[in-house]
């Protein structure tokens, strides 16, 4: 009678049913939205880490030299000339001839550079900067413009007497000793100071009695330290620059290519040929030119770098660059998360196994852990060996989690299986960039197919079946009912 008084009370022991399987896509959908802030959150860490670099940088390199450019001289010539002055006396508008001083900058009709630079990597604590010395070595040749009347420079009333050659530097600081000029063989006292407009002003100059008025050959060396990048600045007819280095990683940018280069593991050599009408520049100048600058900016942002318009630039960059690398890791972290989720939802739904919400929510915060810990080992031992150290830490992680939300070892060793792909698949794209698009793009569609042809079958808006109870028995049931 007990048994039998007990299996009744099992029997009218209401039988809990499973959610749908659209409910529960809804939760994987709304728990995986949630991880996107703490995605976020690692995403701004990566910039902040960044930014830290960058100023330690700045501190390796302070004192040395900031990034450094190397420009034609230019010669500056005061004149006079005349001009019309309007006023009123007694309500009377009247004019007057009045002569006011004026500069001229010529630049050369030909200006042929060669800088030779030596790099050396310097480190504080986990930081690294690369620093360089650079040798220039320059000619230059200059005459008056036959045709300068037609500027509205009377050739008479130039002070050539008064005559300045000018040099532009970037950052005075890195200028060393030993700097030289010769004009038609004879030597000038450089003094500092007076620079030009693309330098903001900063600079070094020498006086020259230009009274004779006879073409100039200007021979001119100089040594100045500096980080990061090398700006050559393209001024006059003709300008030639050729640059050599033994740091083996370059990278050429602005608005002007080297016709011809050479990179090798012992370093590299680029030379540029431009021409003033490339540049849109007369050699006759009645105000400096000050080239327009384009800025660079972060994530969010925040100005990183400048470069001039109408320049090359030579930048010494690391061959590796952890910060983008893992920047870019963080915004596939989405198809991580959707992966990992939709893989646990398919054993719910079709095998049977029970995911509860905080499974999906525990899982979602380990998947977000691997690109924290990235960051972490790849500014200590590179970005390769800090990727194949996460990733297998988080695989045996989570697939050992997975072993007990999913009830099995099978199914747990499938969910390393799917791990394991997905972050080979995010290391080959990683190291693709012109193509990681379109292999991305390709792998998705695949992904969703076979997601389509799985779930065929599932019936998203049913009630689902009864917990205990297998999917097969359950459709059964339901049938019978």
């Amino acid at each position: 009678m007990a048994e039998a008084h007990n299996r009744d009370e099992i029997e009218e022991k209401p039988v809990r049913k499973e959610r749908s399987p659209g409910f529960k896509l809804a939760v994987a959908v709304f728990i995986g939205a949630l991880l996107m802030v703490p995605l976020l959150l690692v995403y701004a860490l990566v910039y902040d880490r960044q930014s830290q670099s960058e100023t330690a940088r700045n501190a390796i390199a302070e004192g040395w030299g900031d990034a450094q450019i190397v420009a034609a001289p230019v010669m500056v010539i005061p004149y006079e000339t005349e001009n019309i002055e309007t006023y009123e006396e007694d309500g009377v508008k009247k004019s007057r001839t009045v002569r006011v001083s004026r500069t001229l900058y010529l630049s050369p009709q030909s200006n042929d550079i060669a800088v030779d630079v030596a790099e050396e990597v310097r480190q504080k604590s986990i930081y690294q900067s690369v620093v360089y010395e650079a040798g220039v070595k320059g000619q230059a040749r200059f005459s008056i413009p036959e045709d300068l009347a037609r500027y509205g420079v009377d050739p008479e009333t130039l002070k050539l007497n008064q005559a300045e050659v000018r040099f532009a530097i970037a950052d005075p600081r890195g200028l060393g000793s030993g700097n030289t000029l010769t004009v038609n063989g004879t030597a000038a006292d450089l003094r500092p100071g007076k620079g030009l407009a693309v330098s903001n002003g900063a600079g070094f100059f020498a006086f020259h009695d230009w009274s004779e008025g006879e073409p100039l050959a200007l021979d001119y060396s100089y040594g100045m330290r500096g980080n990061g990048r090398l700006t050559l600045v393209p001024r006059g007819g003709t300008s030639n620059f050729a640059v050599k280095s033994s740091w083996p990683h370059p990278s050429f940018g602005g608005d002007f290519l080297p016709e011809d280069r050479e990179i090798s593991d012992e370093g590299f050599t680029a030379k540029y040929s431009i021409d003033n009408l490339a540049l849109g520049q007369s050699l006759v100048q009645l105000e400096d030119i000050a080239p327009e600058r384009d800025y660079e900016y972060g994530m969010f942002g925040g100005q990183t770098a400048e470069t001039l318009q109408n320049s090359p630039l030579i930048s010494l960059v690391e061959p590796v660059n952890i910060y983008s690398q893992v920047d870019r890791a963080v915004k596939y972290g989405f198809l991580f998360i959707g992966f990992t989720f939709l893989t646990f939802l398919l054993f719910d739904i079709i095998a049977g196994a029970r995911v509860a919400a905080a499974e999906y929510l525990l899982t979602g915060f380990g998947l977000i852990l691997f690109f924290v810990l990235l960051l972490a080992f790849a500014e200590v031992i590179g970005f390769a060996f800090a990727y194949f150290g996460a990733s297998a830490a988080m695989i045996g992680l989570l697939s050992a989690y997975s072993a007990a939300v999913l009830g099995g070892v099978k199914r747990a060793l499938f969910v390393g299986g799917i791990l394991t792909g997905l972050y080979a698949l995010l290391y080959v794209l990683l190291n693709m960039e012109a193509y990681a698009l379109l292999v991305g793009s390709l792998l998705l569609f695949v992904a969703l197919a076979l997601v389509m042809y799985v779930t065929r079958k599932v019936d998203w808006s049913g009630l689902g079946h009864k917990a205990g109870t297998p999917p097969e028995q359950s459709q059964e049931a339901d049938a019978t009912a």
